[in-house]
């Protein structure tokens, strides 16, 4: 039976028109959910019928002869190869499905040769074409787009089909797939950098060479997308943008900020299905999930998440909602903005231009017969003094500060001019958070370290010395596919836990600084970045380099190591 009666005999009517209309590159992917089948069986499947073979390490050919027209790279998704088990002098050619006459008869009219064909991942197909060509580059043809640039600006309504409106949405749809959560478009001297952000860290996108003759109408794009104003270039301007990928619905937020080469436009993407749901999820350990959960079913008292932008505090507090979101609780919450839908929970997004503040809004809040409230975050003293009379009266408060750890945010609040007295009664929990890339669970191998280094980490983390034993439990990243080579995938979090007990709210009350506050917390079991990351590391989540690039440590050279007794196990490597 041929491929296309396979297809057919499989699939209702309905998805096989759905099918004829998606690109060759989403085709393998759309039979896995139709079929409930992997990606890989389905491949092997498509190779077996069309009698090609699957080419899993995709290396470009560099011969000059190979070269293809780059509209023919993108409209059937091929690449030159170089493989050894290729026809000789052959132009041997791999593509994300098998290809039909009409296809044979374009490559032998634009090289001449008759290709050799091989199938491979789309997902690596499709990286190989972004790395080497660049986003989008399909979409940017100079002939297309001529007079584009100027027209864009003139009106808002664009034909769905323009080349510059796929460029974009391409550089959004690949973000997207990378876990990217933010897009940098930033105006150089002579080029237009576009940069992601995954798991922290900013990684340059390869972008087609004559991006910046496009600069000033992607720029326009993305504002007409989120309805801003496309002829004021010279004050910075806020919008949102509604973007729908598959099924799933992305929320972006953008900022436009004039810079001295034009525009530099910022996107946040925000996604359900990036949010974690439970607090196991967001790297806590079981003793600090029991000691948060104990807390969370207080009627009232003030929990604070603190630490950097971009630390993960808001994402902490929507999972501690999650947890207890219950028929028999109203919860109400005040966001700047509203990042994450949360079923069954009332959210307030504050508008400063019209007098809809953290505080304003707070005070309607606690008209509104809430049981529980959180705070976007407490940013000055008003907003500070309403959350803390709320949960003297009744309420229990989640907000947020901006500290940098947990003791901090105490004598913070004492800055505020708030009273000590009400800071010690109110406030049961704080906790301070970073986040850390996750080891590939793929490719993470155990780590080869030397035994004095690792001494000398243990010191500069405040751990036991004797913990040295366990250094056969930590992991190293490597690099693979799944991770795009960078060894880590996803993030997880390091928290310092402090629970107001009796002996630190006598400290509060006398405006005792946070070191000292610290020094009495660490002798009650408080959990501290450093001792939270090195478990993370003994868990094999994440690596010791990277716990202490966050924990803001740099080991020296003439720090000692820890010393090692003869009942110590060093780990094999040593």
């Amino acid at each position: 039976m041929k491929l296309d009666e396979i297809i057919r005999s499989r699939l209702s009517e309905e998805q096989l028109e759905s099918f004829r209309e998606i690109p060759r590159q989403e085709r393998i992917a759309f039979l896995s959910v139709a079929w409930g089948r992997p990606e890989s069986e389905i491949l092997q499947e498509l190779a077996d019928h069309s009698g090609l073979t699957i080419l899993e390490d995709i290396r470009l050919s560099e011969a000059p002869e190979d070269n293809l027209p780059l509209r023919l790279i993108h409209e059937y998704q091929c690449l030159p190869v170089y493989t050894s088990t290729g026809a000789t002098g052959a132009l041997n050619l791999v593509t994300v499905w098998p290809p039909d006459p009409v296809m044979d008869d374009w490559i032998v009219a634009a090289c001449g040769r008759r290709p050799h064909w091989f199938i491979g991942q789309p997902a690596k197909v499709n990286e190989t074409i972004a790395q080497v060509f660049g986003v989008g580059s399909g979409s940017l043809d100079a002939d297309e787009l001529e007079g584009f640039a100027e027209s864009v600006e003139e009106t808002a309504e664009e034909d769905e089909d323009a080349a510059l409106i796929r460029f974009v949405n391409e550089v959004i749809t690949k973000a997207i797939a990378d876990r990217a959560t933010d897009i940098h478009f930033e105006p150089q001297k002579e080029s237009l950098h576009i940069r992601y952000r995954i798991d922290g860290e900013l990684v340059p996108v390869r972008v087609p060479d004559n991006l910046v003759q496009f600069q000033r109408a992607i720029i326009s794009r993305l504002k007409i997308m989120a309805r801003l104003n496309i002829s004021e270039r010279r004050r910075p301007q806020d919008g949102r943008i509604s973007f729908t990928v598959g099924k799933e619905d992305i929320d972006i937020r953008i900022s436009s900020l004039p810079v001295m080469y034009g525009e530099s436009v910022s996107l946040r993407l925000l996604s359900n299905k990036t949010q974690p749901v439970t607090i196991e999820d967001l790297g806590f350990l079981p003793r600090d999930v029991h000691k948060i959960n104990q807390i969370l079913t207080r009627p009232h008292g003030i929990v604070l998440a603190t630490g950097p932008t971009g630390s993960g505090k808001s994402t902490s507090l929507s999972a501690f909602l999650r947890q207890i979101r219950d028929p028999r609780r109203r919860i109400i919450t005040i966001e700047d903005p509203v990042e994450y839908e949360i079923e069954g929970v009332n959210q307030v997004q504050v508008h400063h231009e019209i007098g809809l503040t953290f505080a304003s809004t707070l005070r309607s809040v606690l008209r509104q017969d809430p049981d529980v409230i959180m705070v976007g975050e407490i940013r000055d003293r008003e907003t500070a003094e309403i959350a803390i009379r709320a949960s003297l009266t009744g309420h229990l408060v989640l907000s947020t500060l901006h500290t940098n750890d947990a003791p901090g945010a105490l004598t913070r609040l004492i800055d505020m001019e708030i009273e000590p007295f009400l800071i010690a009664s109110s406030v049961e929990l704080v906790i301070a958070q970073r986040l850390v890339r996750r080891l590939c669970p793929r490719c993470s191998r155990e780590a080869d370290m030397e035994l004095a280094h690792l001494g000398s980490c243990l010191v500069a983390l405040h751990v036991e010395p004797s913990e040295v034993a366990h250094g056969h439990l930590l992991r190293e990243p490597v690099g693979c596919d799944h991770c795009r080579k960078l060894g880590y995938r996803g993030r997880v979090g390091l928290f310092e836990i402090l629970q107001v007990s009796e002996e630190i709210h006598e400290m509060i009350i006398h405006k005792t600084s946070a070191r000292d506050i610290r020094h009495v917390a660490e002798k009650q079991g408080m959990s501290t970045l450093q001792t939270s990351g090195w478990e993370q590391c003994k868990r094999g989540i994440t690596s010791l380099d990277e716990v202490m690039r966050y924990a803001d440590l740099i080991v020296e050279d003439e720090v000692p190591a820890a010393p090692v007794s003869e009942n110590d196990n060093p780990p094999p490597s040593a």
